[in-house]
């Protein structure tokens, strides 16, 4: 095994560590979240997105030992690039939600939209790093099936279910539709706080 191969395995490692730890911070969020009254909604997709992504990671393993040479500087460059774009979007909408981040939908009646921190330029942040590291993870050894299946099996539950489900849900519990109408889809239109 190369040397490169090996230091892309301790990559994945790492954000497969990474995202078990996010998901004990998820659970306890959770369940605090419910504990005040929170709603979980649209529950049915979870366990498709928990298959998704434990593939996602297995894929990216199994493509570069599949590949066994790395791919040319600027493509394992443009990955890594993208992963730590992807991890910043990601950790910045964490920290703006604080206690309410968790990976499941869950709303609070009465809870006003998040509007600050990345929340302030993005509807989604953590979404869109999301779909950034699932592109970018598999490139950086080169994982071009990797990156183009699990990217556009993302974008099909996050936009077929995920965000619609969510919206709906936040327009429902908390009048959030007066948020959406001053924001943007993605991008959001200027700096409410």
């Amino acid at each position: 095994m190369s040397t490169s191969l090996i230091l892309y395995l301790c990559v994945v490692l790492a954000v497969a560590a990474q995202r078990l730890f996010e998901l004990r911070i998820a659970s306890r969020n959770t369940a605090a979240l419910v504990n005040d009254g929170a709603e979980e909604v649209a529950c049915g997709h979870y366990t498709s997105m928990r298959l998704l992504h434990t593939g996602w990671l297995v894929c990216c393993i199994a493509e570069a030992a599949w590949r066994g040479t790395p791919p040319a500087l600027w493509v394992a460059a443009t990955g890594l690039i993208g992963l730590l774009i992807g991890q910043g979007l990601r950790l910045a909408a964490m920290r703006s939600l604080g206690p309410r981040w968790t990976t499941r939908i869950l709303v609070m009646p009465g809870l006003p939209p998040i509007t600050g921190g990345v929340y302030r330029w993005l509807r989604h942040p953590n979404y869109l790093g999301v779909i950034f590291e699932l592109a970018a993870l598999p490139l950086i050894f080169g994982g071009v099936f990797s990156a183009i299946f699990f990217t556009a099996a993302n974008l099909i539950l996050l936009l077929g279910v995920r965000i619609p489900a969510e919206e709906a849900a936040l327009v429902r519990v908390n009048d959030y539709a007066a948020h959406l109408n001053a924001q943007g889809r993605l991008i959001a239109q200027g700096s409410q706080q």
